[in-house]
């Protein structure tokens, strides 16, 4: 056991005492020691929840013969922090989580571990933490918050942020958006629809990661409990046999979530952290991968915020099982963390709701949920969420309105100064020149909100997963790069054509040249943890991972 380092022979005298300090004892010492890595804190609601499910993997960890050791790790809340200086920071705390755990995990040289968490960039972190350590793991999600209700309808949190431009429109009071706002969260969980939160935890259980029915099993239930105490004892078993992170996630695995992702219509940032995932497993994946995924793959669930459905309506549906079974035909062979394939898991679905879970010969779209979009624009690729995008917008040229980062574009949205038609670019957002890469959900609520139909936004940033309409991100190279979305002008025309896959800037070469020869990346001020993360950060098209 890995954990013998810090405990046997005569040598470990100190250290043992100091685990005697914590209560072990002499029978402990020769059980496997087991990490829980716990994500709670009381800001962010997807987690305030999550010391109740840490005692249950303490249980399950005990119950099946290990000694639970729990530590903190950070947790950001991507909605708290949206619309000002705090979303830069939300980004590089995938990587603070990741390295955290690492240090954890190595210094204490535990056998396995467990991480309890929800949320944007939490599971991702964890998930490249697992990846790295490579030591037998299994990730515990927090599961979703139920829906909120206001005159017999079902709200989330996307109802209040478009209820901001529904005031500037003139449409809605400012009263009317209090009583949303009372309304729309009603308590723990992440939020309600399939945004990147309940996404990446749909993609964890998809790759194998969790336990089999557990991403979409709301905060609230009781069966979260069990499958956080069936966790605990699962660990046990996975140490035991040796089988360890990187047996789990494989090539064939994150095809796997991309398919499932691809069906479910999920969010934009999950090209960002299956490649950050990727790379820590040292697994190839690029962009093309998710292109040809998607092309084969109908998109069945009709989810929030592009359809009607919340988690807890897919939960009831059947989950991420059901959907196993719908491709059965088409999974690759992997393995799980419950020791069953994901055609084992596919086959043992007894119920699935055909009305919320599309048949195959009955798909939303013929094709998946995520398209990546590549033209002179965007040499290195973009992402949109093509579920989200109403038809009449798969092909659109337009003039350019520029704005130098998101408030300036937000201004203008708000002060109506954007004409239907327009492409509205929003750059140096991106990994370096963000920092941070920002997600823009209030410039996109508050297009859809003030009733935008024909507005197409263009952003080297990202989009939150509530994100809907006619929104390309991740274009890169991004502006601070050098990329050619830093030398678009306001009224030169873009073309985009989904269908096509393609994102182009309708300007001549020798023009471009010339621009391109006055250009100069623009002079920031930096400090601290951004100063750090623009240094080293690497573009979007591989996962904006820290070299």
């Amino acid at each position: 056991m890995r954990s013998d380092e810090i405990k046997k022979g005569y040598p470990r005298a100190p250290n043992r005492s100091l685990l005697r300090s914590l209560g072990v004892s002499n029978a402990e010492m020769d059980l496997p020691f087991i990490g829980i890595a716990n994500a709670w804190n009381d800001i962010v609601p997807g987690h305030i929840h999550l010391r109740n499910l840490t005692t249950k993997v303490r249980e399950g960890i005990a119950a099946g013969g290990g000694v639970p050791f729990e530590f903190g790790v950070i947790g950001i809340c991507d909605g708290i922090a949206m619309g000002h200086q705090g979303m830069r920071y939300s980004l590089p705390s995938r990587e603070n989580i990741a390295d955290s755990i690492e240090l954890m995990v190595e210094a204490h040289r535990f056998d396995g571990l467990v991480c309890v968490g929800t949320c944007d960039k939490i599971v991702p972190g964890m998930l490249m933490a697992a990846a790295r350590l490579d030591i037998p793991a299994i990730i515990v999600t927090g599961g979703p918050m139920m829906p909120g209700s206001l005159n017999g309808k079902d709200l989330s949190l996307i109802d209040v942020f478009e209820g901001v431009g529904k005031v500037a429109a003139g449409s809605f009071s400012e009263e009317a958006l209090c009583t949303l706002e009372c309304a729309a969260m009603p308590g723990c969980g992440s939020c309600q629809g399939l945004y990147t939160a309940n996404t990446m935890a749909c993609m964890t259980e998809a790759m194998g990661m969790s336990l089999a029915g557990s991403a979409t099993i709301p905060a609230v239930e009781s069966d979260k409990l069990r499958v956080a105490r069936e966790s605990g004892c699962r660990i046990m078993d996975l140490v035991r046999s040796g089988k360890t992170a990187r047996t789990i996630i494989t090539e064939q695995s994150l095809r796997n979530a991309i398919r499932v992702d691809m069906a479910l219509g999920g969010s934009t940032n999950t090209v960002l952290h299956l490649m950050a995932i990727a790379n820590e497993a040292n697994i190839p994946l690029n962009l093309e991968v998710f292109n040809r995924i998607s092309d084969e793959t109908p998109h069945i669930c009709h989810m929030q915020p592009s359809g009607p459905h919340a988690m807890v309506t897919l939960h009831r549906a059947g989950g991420i099982p059901a959907i196993f079974n719908r491709f059965i035909d088409h999974l690759e062979e992997a393995e799980t963390v419950s020791g069953k394939t994901v055609h084992e898991i596919a086959e043992g679905v007894q119920l699935i709701d055909d009305a919320i879970i599309h048949p195959l010969t009955d798909p939303i779209h013929s094709s998946g949920g995520l398209r990546i979009l590549f033209g002179t624009l965007a040499p290195n690729g973009a992402v949109i969420k093509y579920a989200a995008v109403s038809q009449s917008m798969w092909k659109h040229k337009g003039p350019a309105r520029v704005f130098d980062g998101e408030e300036s574009a937000m201004k203008a949205i708000l002060s109506r100064e954007i004409r239907e038609g327009d492409v509205v670019v929003i750059r140096y957002e991106g990994p370096r020149g963000g920092p941070g890469m920002p997600e823009m959900l209030s410039p996109t609520s508050a297009l859809m909100g003030l009733g935008y139909e024909r507005v197409v936004l263009v952003t080297d940033g990202r989009f939150s997963g509530g994100t809907r309409g006619p929104c390309i991100g991740h274009v890169a190279p991004e502006a601070e790069a050098g990329g050619p979305i830093a030398l678009v002008r306001d009224g030169d025309e873009i073309s985009v054509d989904l269908a096509g896959k393609r994102l182009d800037l309708l300007v001549g070469e020798t023009e471009i040249e010339r621009r391109r020869s006055m250009w100069r990346p623009k002079a920031r001020a930096l400090t601290g943890v951004l100063a750090r993360y623009a240094r080293t950060v690497g573009q979007a098209d591989s996962g904006a991972v820290q070299k």
